[in-house]
């Protein structure tokens, strides 16, 4: 019974169909294909089986498909040790006969100024440009050590002139499109306009405008922070992707900007999700610190519409386990008086006839004491506003649509069905009749029901109260 959605990171401790139904089972909604890792074929059996379970248990799952982005790396064949207060290149080819760090990605050293930072190994070495060079920089190494090939390298202070997807993330796109995922996240987004190209890339790919998948922004970058309403505006989804946003920004503003993008997604009424490192230690252990279940709950609390795992259920000794425990923080979480706040507004530009509507559906459902809340939708766009309300009511969503049936695994609190009638009261009968042997409701039971808006009709929805017998 809860309402925040959890994205589970399928890898090699959890690719097997029995893995997977159990983490469905456990409450798990979204799976997410890490394109950082794994191949094409790994990814392929991922997906197959989520289908075939999806069909099996009658119920949502959704697939996002995480392209690695423009990820910045050590180029250096050999490991070699750095001392604090030494002067060393940095290039993206050899240059010198000196120490050297060379980054394999064109473009990043000669965007490098005077000042900027430059984090190696998710910051524990860093150095600082003391000057430019032709296509190349000098820097003053602040914190020493061991500098590793392929680690990873962050440059929070530096403009970077390349754009969100790279020709590998082109090639993973087309895959993931083939295959019809729900989702699509972008790594490392700096601006809205990166969003809008890759959208508009994924129509010219699929050759056509609508059903595409949504688009989940990752905000892991400084640059991202300063552009966070362009991004939240052009982005179906947005995660606040806390690994790489705490090695950018300070640790100890990384759960501020959590929760200034939680609130703004929630104006916006785009659907958010917290990741990295919730459960972490689960990767070891059958039970996490005592921290973890206070960063779920606190995330919870903040009303995100989803939280997620990562290496916890992708490669972890505990998939399911990780699972399991992020439920039960939810659940208890969400039965608690401090998951009561509601965001109670929306952005200007949703002010519009049809918000208003399902804000009087909500306040109906609310002042009838109504048990649950249906209705119809063919986007998934009715769904999102009622979920923007937090309604302590069920919220019972039935669509034809079945990448807006599976996009509804994103959306808190909306249970969805799947329907090929027309018939609108043979759907709300259904939808009573199942709801009454689940025990969710019962003879006597007043329920809103919203019939969304449809092509062509001329009335923008209709909302009614009515008695389950």
């Amino acid at each position: 019974m809860k309402k925040t959605r959890i994205v589970a990171t399928v890898g090699p401790a959890s690719d097997s169909k029995e893995t997977m139904k159990k983490m469905i089972e456990a409450g798990a909604n979204v799976f997410r294909l890490n394109f950082s890792h794994g191949t094409h074929e790994s990814h392929q059996k991922i997906i197959d089986i989520a289908r075939e379970l999806q069909s099996e248990m009658k119920r949502p799952i959704g697939l996002l498909a995480d392209l690695q982005g423009p990820r910045i790396r050590v180029g250096n064949a050999e490991p070699f040790e750095i001392k604090k207060g030494e002067i060393i290149y940095v290039s993206d080819k050899k240059i010198s006969d000196e120490k050297e760090l060379i980054i394999d990605s064109d473009g990043v050293a000669e965007a490098l100024r005077t000042g900027d930072r430059i984090l190696i190994e998710d910051g524990l070495l860093k150095l600082e440009v003391t000057e430019r060079l032709e296509n190349a920089a000098k820097a003053k190494v602040m914190n020493g050590g061991t500098i590793r090939p392929r680690k990873g390298i962050n440059v929070p202070d530096t403009k970077l002139k390349f754009g969100a997807v790279t020709e590998k993330d082109k090639r993973d796109l087309e895959f993931a499109l083939k295959n019809e995922v729900e989702f699509v996240a972008l790594s490392f987004v700096s601006n809205g306009g990166e969003i809008d190209e890759t959208r508009n890339d994924m129509k010219k790919i699929l050759g056509r405008e609508k059903s595409l998948p949504q688009i989940v922004s990752k905000v892991e970058r400084k640059e991202a922070i300063k552009n966070i309403d362009e991004i939240v505006a052009a982005s179906d989804v947005v995660m606040v992707a806390r690994g790489d946003l705490g090695i950018e920004l300070d640790e100890s503003k990384v759960v501020i900007y959590q929760k200034e993008i939680i609130a703004k997604c929630l104006r916006a009424v785009k659907p958010v999700i917290v990741a990295t490192q919730m459960l972490d230690s689960m990767i070891n252990n059958p039970i996490p610190t005592r921290a973890e279940v206070s960063d779920v709950s606190n995330a919870v609390i903040d009303h995100t519409d989803a939280v997620m795992l990562s290496g916890e259920s992708a490669n972890g000794k505990y998939p399911v386990e990780a699972v399991e425990t992020m439920t039960h923080i939810i659940e208890d979480t969400e039965a608690s008086p401090f998951d009561d706040i509601n965001p109670g507004y929306l952005d200007e530009h949703i002010f519009t006839d049809y918000a208003s509507i399902i804000n009087s559906a909500h306040e109906m459902a609310k002042s009838s004491n109504a048990k649950a809340v249906v209705l119809f939708t063919e986007s998934g766009f009715t769904a999102r506003m009622m979920a923007h309300h937090r309604p302590n009511q069920l919220m019972l969503v039935g669509t034809h649509n079945l990448k807006t049936y599976n996009q509804m695994s994103i959306v808190w609190g909306a249970r969805a069905y799947l329907f090929e009638t027309d018939d609108r009261e043979e759907l709300i009968e259904f939808m009573i009749e199942r709801n009454k042997k689940a025990g969710r409701l019962a003879a006597g039971d007043k329920i809103v029901v919203i019939l969304g808006r449809t092509p062509g009709a001329k009335d923008l929805a209709l909302v009614g109260i009515r008695i389950v017998e």
